[in-house]
């Protein structure tokens, strides 16, 4: 049964133009030099350079964004004489594609992957079909790590449904042993325990290897939890015997894979380029947007006089004309969308990172993280007037380039706490002296979490113990037996 009803509601949509500002805002300075050579690409109107004055002069009112609708619809009604249903959707979005278009992208050599260079390997290995294709199976398993965590049993499985090759346990290690042989050594192993032998068995003898062996096969136990005097008791040697050792073993690599994780691409995408640049000119701070690549950008004059030209014949306009006509006007739009966006985005950022600048004042003055005060996104969003959400997007994976280093944004952002003269310090502040701390004890009897507490209790800093562990498990500092030398 049909029937018809009347319904209100209210609802918050964004505008094409709110999107992109968004998006534009969240993106880092090398992420938003792409984004404009791709936008460059993509629509004809929008080119490179500042807008010459004559121009500006010449720019009809119908390109004012305040006056857009206005005069255009009094000169002309697009739905008199455009009709919505012979216009496709995709042409009146942005991005003005059709979702059938055909995008070729251009390829990029992401250099040889770990894998591979473990298959250029095996192929000098005089192997027969049947064992070549249980090794590729097998290092098709390997981990980017370089371990093989699945065991003989479960392989044997996989290759009988997989590839419906029977095979035996016997081969399989057989096959593993092969695999274990190749660069970088270690690679192929169950465990970190096999991966530290095959690497000291690849080594040539000396009297500190064997020691080492011994450790790894036989006190694997005691040397992860340093009980060094149960090794010294066990292997019957001296502490400088055990030192020497020690020393062998902490030079292997635990991870033989770790360094083929990730594409060449990836690797050159891990270079920090500072969205900031802070200037101390005489105690007085500049902060300035690093746009050195970005461009200006301005919308084509002839795409403008195409413009005009189309709405000054609007009465003898073709179909064909019309459609030109929607074309123009929207990649028009678009640019201009693009450019307000840009402006948008500086703008927020600017005020955003000035105002950060100025509530952490001392510390870009001194450089001392004993100088940052405790800020949080709400201190600098009341500051600003912006939204908590739009400081966030500021702060997230940008950095500011100072006379004392390059530092994320989120590096200045803390919570705080009270010392015992009733003043509100900067967590920072109590993680850097945890850090002295620690890089001052004695290595052979480090300081545990309790000892920790009571020294900074010392210092005037009432830190309960579990607060101790968190701010060193933040730090990447492990417990006081795994810290322990000899």
């Amino acid at each position: 049964m049909l029937k018809q009803q009347l319904q209100q509601k209210l609802q918050q949509k964004l505008s094409p133009a709110q999107i992109q500002e968004i998006k534009l805002l969240e993106v880092t300075t090398l992420e938003l030099e792409e984004r404009i050579r791709q936008e460059l690409e993509e629509n004809p109107v929008l080119e490179e350079g500042p807008e010459p004055e004559l121009e500006k002069e010449e720019l009809s009112d119908d390109f004012e964004e305040e006056k857009i609708d206005e005069e255009v619809n009094d000169e002309i009604d697009f739905e008199e004489y455009l009709d919505e249903d012979e216009i496709p959707d995709y042409k009146l979005r942005i991005n003005n594609t059709s979702k059938d278009d055909k995008y070729e992208e251009i390829p990029f050599s992401a250099g040889m992957t770990f894998h591979d260079y473990l298959m250029d390997q095996l192929n000098l290995i005089p192997l027969t079909e049947k064992e070549k294709i249980i090794a590729e199976f097998i290092i098709g398993n390997i981990d980017e790590e370089g371990y093989l965590r699945r065991k003989p049993e479960a392989l044997i499985d996989d290759l009988a449904f997989q590839l419906n090759i029977e095979t035996n346990e016997e081969e399989i290690r057989k096959i593993i042993k092969i695999i274990q042989q190749l660069d970088p050594p270690g690679v192929g192993a169950y465990d970190l325990q096999e991966c530290l032998l095959l690497q000291l068995e690849r080594k040539p003898f000396t009297p500190e290897i064997d020691i080492a062996k011994r450790i790894v096969k036989e006190y694997f136990k005691e040397f992860t939890r340093k009980h060094f005097e149960k090794l010294i008791k066990g292997l019957e040697i001296d502490e400088k015997k055990l030192k020497k050792a020690m020393n062998e073993i902490i030079k292997l690599n635990p991870k033989p894979g770790s360094g083929w994780s990730g594409s060449v691409l990836e690797k050159s995408m891990t270079t920090v380029v500072p969205d900031f640049i802070l200037e101390n000119k005489e105690g007085e701070l500049y902060v300035h947007l690093n746009n050195s690549n970005i461009p200006e950008l301005r919308i084509n004059s002839t795409y403008n006089s195409m413009f005009q030209d189309y709405m000054a014949n609007k009465r003898n306009q073709t179909p064909q004309m019309k459609e030109a006509l929607m074309f123009v006007k929207q990649k028009i739009d678009s640019a201009r969308w693009f450019i307000d966006a840009i402006k948008q985005r500086q703008q927020t950022l600017l005020t955003t990172m000035s105002t950060i600048v100025e509530y952490q004042k001392d510390f870009f003055l001194e450089g001392d993280v004993r100088y940052l005060k405790p800020m949080i996104l709400k201190d600098i969003a009341d500051r600003t007037g912006y939204d908590i959400s739009t400081i966030s997007r500021v702060s997230n994976s940008k950095y500011i380039q100072t006379d004392f280093g390059i530092f994320p944004i989120k590096y200045f952002f803390s919570e705080s706490m009270i010392n015992e003269s009733g003043e509100e310090i900067s967590t920072r502040e109590i993680k850097k002296i945890l850090l002295e701390c620690i890089e001052n004890e004695d290595k052979s009897k480090p300081l545990n979490d309790e000892k920790l507490v009571e020294v900074l209790k010392e210092k005037g800093y009432n830190i309960a113990r579990r607060t101790v562990a968190k701010y060193r498990d933040q730090l990447n500092i492990p417990v006081a037996r795994l810290r322990k030398q000899i």
